[in-house]
C-alpha cells in the first residue's frame, strides 16, 4: 500500500486529495479544501500565491498530524498564468490572473511583430488573449518593473513546487499552455522568446510529468512536521492530469473535461498543425507519456456559475428542475461569445445577446439554465464535428471527466447532440490523474477503470437535436 498527496488547485478553490494505491486499486480521500481568491490592487486582478502556499503547508500539516506516510506530493493548477521571481529567488509580486483585461487586444498587437499564422505554425496553440505569450507581451509593452528585473518566470504549479523544495523547474504540460513552446521539439521557441526580450534562462529546467523535483525544504519540514518527502512533477496543467485519468480502453475516444471550462479533444502521438486546425482554433498541448492533447477550449459552467452568483443561494438540483419545465431550444447562444468572457453581470450579458440575436429575453432562472445546457450541448456537437474531421482515427465514444460528470441532464443532452455514447466519470479526474502520474505505475487507466464508477448515456431524440443544431448554427452564425 502506497500513499500519494495530490494538490489540485482550480480558479476558485483548491483541494488536497490523498490517494491510496493498494492491490491494483485506487482509493481517494479529501484531506483539505481551501478557497483560491482573486485579489485586486485597484488596477489588476491577481492570485494570492503566498496564501496558496500556506494552504498547502496546512494540508501537509494535517497529513503529519494523522501520521500518514506519503510517498510524494504533486501539484496541478490551471494553465497560462505565471509568477515572477527576482534574481535573489524571491517572489517579486503576486501573479496576474488570466481574467485580468490587461491583455485585451494584445494578440493583434503581437501579430504585427510575428504573424498569427507563424505563431500557430511554431506552437500549434489556439489564440486566446490571456495566453502567457500575450501576458508577457503586454507586460513588456508596459515596461513592467518586475518583468524588467526578473530572474525566473515560473508557471503556477512550478512556483508552488519551488516554494516547497527550493528548486526551480518548468514542467512540460504546463509550459505547453503558454503559446511559447514548440511541440515538435519540446522546448521554448527562440523566435518567440526573442520577440518578448526574454531568454531560455528566464525559465526553469524542462521536466516531464512524474520526475522528482526535490524534497521538502528544512523550513517546510519544520512547519509541517513531515520529513524530507519527495515533491514530484505531476502533469502540472490540471487538464493534462484530468486526461490522464480517462478510464478508457483502446484509443478511439474523445474526452471532455467539464468544469468552469470545457475542454474537448483527443490524444495523439504527434501534433496536428494544419491550416484547418488553425482556422478552427484547436490547440496542441503536452500530455503524459509523450502524447499530445489536441483540443479546443469551450466556455463551460462559467456561464451558470456567474448567473448563480447573482441569484443567491440556489442549488443546482433546483435549477435543473426549473430548466426541465422550460421550452427546449427556446433560447440558444454561443457560449464562447466574447460578451460572456468576464461581464459585470452575466444575466445582463445574456439579455444583451438575446436582444442582438432577435431572441426573447429570459425572465426566469429556468430559462437561463435551459438555454445554457442546450447551448453547451450544441456547441459540444459543433466542436465534436470539427474534431472528427481532424482526428487521425475514428471517434467512437466521448468520455466526460471532471465536475461536470455529475450533471446527468447535460450529459444526456451531450449524448443526444454528438450522437455517440457518452461515458461520465470520474468526477475527481484531475486529482486521480495527478496521483497516478506520481505513482509511476505502468497501467494507470486499467487501475482507474477498476477503481471508479462511471455512467453511460446513449443518444436519444437524435432527429430533434439535428433540427436544434441547425437553429443553433443560424443564431450563432459561426
Amino acid at each position: 500500500m502506497k500513499n500519494f498527496l495530490a494538490i489540485d488547485i482550480g480558479a476558485s478553490s483548491g483541494r488536497a486529495i490523498l490517494g491510496v494505491l493498494d492491490g491494483g486499486r485506487l482509493a481517494t480521500e479529501e484531506i483539505a479544501r481551501f478557497p483560491n481568491r482573486i485579489v485586486r490592487d485597484g488596477v489588476h486582478w491577481m492570485w494570492d500565491l503566498p496564501a496558496l502556499r500556506d494552504e498547502i503547508i496546512n494540508a501537509l500539516r494535517t497529513v503529519a498530524e494523522r501520521k500518514i506516510d506519503i510517498e510524494s506530493v504533486g501539484i496541478d493548477t490551471w494553465g497560462v498564468d505565471f509568477a515572477l521571481f527576482g534574481k535573489d529567488g524571491r517572489l517579486m509580486r503576486n501573479p496576474y490572473c488570466y481574467r485580468d483585461p490587461y491583455t485585451d487586444g494584445e494578440p493583434e498587437r503581437f501579430f504585427t511583430q510575428i504573424p498569427a499564422e507563424k505563431v500557430y505554425d511554431i506552437t500549434g496553440i489556439q489564440v486566446m488573449n490571456f495566453n502567457s505569450l500575450f501576458q508577457l507581451s503586454a507586460l513588456r509593452r508596459e515596461d513592467d518593473a518586475s518583468l524588467r528585473d526578473v530572474g525566473k518566470i515560473l508557471f503556477i504549479p512550478d512556483a508552488l513546487s519551488y516554494m516547497l523544495t527550493g528548486r526551480m523547474v518548468c514542467e512540460y504540460t504546463i509550459a505547453s499552455t503558454s503559446q511559447m513552446l514548440n511541440p515538435r521539439t519540446g522546448e521554448f521557441s527562440e523566435v518567440l522568446l526573442d520577440a518578448l526580450g526574454l531568454e531560455r534562462g528566464n525559465f526553469g529546467e524542462m521536466v516531464l510529468p512524474g520526475v522528482q523535483i526535490g524534497t521538502l525544504t528544512p523550513e517546510v519540514q519544520r512547519l509541517t512536521g513531515l520529513g524530507p518527502v519527495a515533491v514530484k512533477a505531476a502533469a502540472g496543467h490540471d487538464t493534462a492530469s484530468a486526461v490522464a485519468a480517462v478510464p478508457a480502453s483502446g484509443g478511439n475516444f474523445a474526452y471532455l473535461s467539464s468544469g468552469t471550462w470545457s475542454l474537448m479533444g483527443i490524444e495523439t502521438e504527434k501534433p496536428i498543425i494544419t491550416e484547418a486546425s488553425r482556422a478552427m482554433n484547436f490547440t496542441n498541448e503536452g500530455g503524459i507519456g509523450g502524447t499530445v492533447r489536441f483540443l479546443k477550449n469551450i466556455c463551460g459552467m462559467w456561464l451558470l456559475e456567474q448567473c448563480r452568483a447573482e441569484w443567491g443561494d440556489v442549488t443546482y438540483d433546483l435549477l435543473i428542475e426549473e430548466a426541465l419545465a422550460e421550452e427546449p431550444f427556446g433560447i440558444l447562444l454561443n457560449p464562447d461569445d466574447s460578451n460572456f468572457s468576464a461581464p459585470a453581470s452575466m444575466t445582463a450579458a445574456f439579455c444583451e445577446y438575446c436582444k442582438a440575436t432577435g431572441q426573447k429575453i429570459p425572465e426566469r432562472r429556468g430559462q437561463y439554465t435551459r438555454a445554457i445546457f442546450d447551448s453547451l450541448a450544441l456547441r459540444y456537437r459543433q466542436v465534436f464535428g470539427w474534431l472528427k474531421d481532424l482526428a487521425p482515427f475514428p471517434i467512437e465514444k466521448l468520455h466526460i471527466i471532471g465536475g461536470g460528470a455529475r450533471n446527468k441532464l447535460l450529459n444526456q443532452f451531450t449524448a443526444n447532440a454528438v450522437g455517440v455514447p457518452v461515458i461520465a466519470g470520474p468526477v475527481e479526474s484531475t486529482a486521480i490523474g495527478n496521483i497516478m502520474v506520481q505513482s509511476g505505475v505502468a497501467n494507470p487507466r486499467d487501475i482507474i477503470a477498476a477503481s471508479v464508477d462511471t455512467e453511460t448515456f446513449l443518444p436519444q431524440d437524435v432527429l430533434t437535436w439535428d433540427d436544434a443544431f441547425e437553429k443553433f448554427l443560424k443564431i450563432t452564425k459561426h
